[in-house]
């Protein structure tokens, strides 16, 4: 056992469940929820002249990997590019008519796919339209504005132009860096290549380089895996995410590639995530929770700190207070009513569009109930405690009647010092850092629908 690793534990509570990277989940979304109702929930949002935060897909990649659950789309026709642009500009501007144009841009975030497959001319138009629509961006030195780059397809160059176009946080999809494994999943990108590209980062003087690991591909063994992690603290990106491999051929195709017979066992799973955890906390890192770490000096640190850590479909964030709005085939969109998501199919992301419309697929009008259990699930998950009586004062209930079921049902996790409850308080255990969506989940009223234990990945 380890600090915030056990096994025993681990195996106790093995079970399927959400990210939380909203509450309610993305599968509580549903066809009735419409565009209008979008449009209602916008214009309702300027009352308040809360920030704003974009985010902006862009689904182009040149090459497929194969672990990649993401809604892409694989070419090297970079013309196509153009096209989507120009429904992208149809997108911002009809969402923008609706927003009161005072209000701030606090950040930007470009996902995909890979960004970085629109040219130097794209990029700049892009941020064009953002800018003409959404005139207040927040300074360099307050906003947030990261772009996700595939480190195989930028060069110094490029990324001098990314942080003169405003760009002023990266995050670098690495994965792994052994080559059996890269070959493995269809990502061939050598430790040289990533290590230069980071320091050109640098270089460029960006505030906040992060990188992404992924443990349980095939191939791994906690040898080759441990090698990574040496040679990812040698880079010292100021962020990391070590996520779990989830292998849903069934539902990303891609997957199919992968011969499940490599994949590691569920033991090595276990001894690949303690590997993980100890050498990145002994490296200096500090373990987030989840799957994230992050080092001692930067913004994720401080605000889990002060408690105004906060997480929505990118995952953390350190602006708690935005409304999010997503452009783009499948984005979706946190506004203080509703969460809403784009379509996913790129022909009728387009059709809608070109029939004057917003290309709303989907969503969910928040109940009272949902952002109450919102509030309680992000200030676990996010700040690793809950004050009853806080809960109580902000949305004047008695938090401790509404609540006391899951504060019953939260005990044997008590007893197992994943919590440690005192009264009307709770805080997350060291051991319940890797378990915090089991926590979470004791206070999520959508659960006990039989049919979501199927539609959620394995919490470890």
């Amino acid at each position: 056992m380890t600090r915030y690793f056990d096994a025993e534990l681990i195996g106790k509570y093995s079970q399927s469940g959400p990210r939380y990277t909203s509450y309610p989940t993305a599968v509580e979304f549903h066809e009735r929820f419409t565009a209008a109702d979008y449009v209602r929930h916008l214009e309702a949002g300027n009352a308040a002249a809360r920030d704003l935060s974009l985010y902006v897909h862009i689904p182009f990649c040149e090459h497929v990997c194969y672990y990649c659950g993401c809604n892409k789309i694989i070419t090297r026709n970079h013309d196509q590019s153009d096209e989507y642009l120009d429904q992208l500009e149809r997108d911002i501007a009809r969402q923008a008519a609706h927003i009161d144009p005072s209000r701030r841009v606090i950040q930007l975030h470009l996902g995909g796919g890979t960004p970085t497959f629109l040219n130097h001319t794209q990029l700049r138009r892009l941020l064009a339209m953002l800018h003409e629509h959404f005139p207040r961006f927040a300074a360099d030195d307050t906003g947030e504005y990261s772009i996700e780059i595939d480190p195989r397809t930028v060069s110094p160059d490029d990324l001098r132009f990314l942080r003169e176009l405003g760009f002023n946080r990266v995050s670098f999809g690495v994965q792994d860096f052994d080559p059996a494994v890269q070959q493995a999943v269809n990502r061939i990108q050598g430790f040289e290549h990533v290590r230069d590209t980071i320091a050109a980062a640098r270089d460029a003087g960006y505030h906040s380089i992060s990188a992404d690991l992924i443990y349980g591909l095939p191939l791994q063994t906690v040898r080759t895996f441990s090698r990574t992690l040496e040679q990812i603290r040698e880079l010292a990106p100021d962020r990391l995410a070590v996520f779990n491999y989830a292998h849903m051929p069934h539902i990303f195709g891609a997957q199919k590639q992968i011969n499940a017979a490599d994949l590691p066992d569920a033991p090595t799973k276990l001894q690949l995530l303690q590997a993980t955890i100890e050498q990145l906390t002994d490296g200096g890192y500090e373990f987030i929770g989840l799957d994230h770490f992050a080092l001692p000096g930067d913004s994720l640190v401080r605000h889990q700190r002060e408690g105004t850590l906060y997480r929505n479909f990118q995952g953390y964030s350190t602006f708690s207070t935005c409304e999010l709005l997503g452009f783009g085939i499948s984005a979706i969109s946190m506004l203080d009513g509703c969460y809403s998501q784009h379509e996913k199919a790129r022909s009728r992301y387009y059709q809608a569009l070109n029939n004057g419309g917003i290309p709303v697929l989907r969503g969910i009008e928040l109940s009272r109930d949902d952002r109450i259990r919102h509030h309680v699930i992000t200030e676990i998950m996010c700040n690793l405690h809950l004050d009853l009586k806080a809960v109580s004062t902000r949305w004047q209930i008695n938090a401790a009647d509404y609540f006391a079921r899951e504060w019953q049902a939260l005990q044997p996790l008590a007893a197992d010092d994943l919590i440690k409850i005192d009264g009307d308080r709770l805080e997350v255990r060291p051991l319940g850092r890797l378990l915090i969506r089991n926590i979470a989940m004791v206070f999520d009223a959508y659960l006990h629908k039989a049919e979501n234990s199927k539609r959620f990945s394995k919490v470890i």
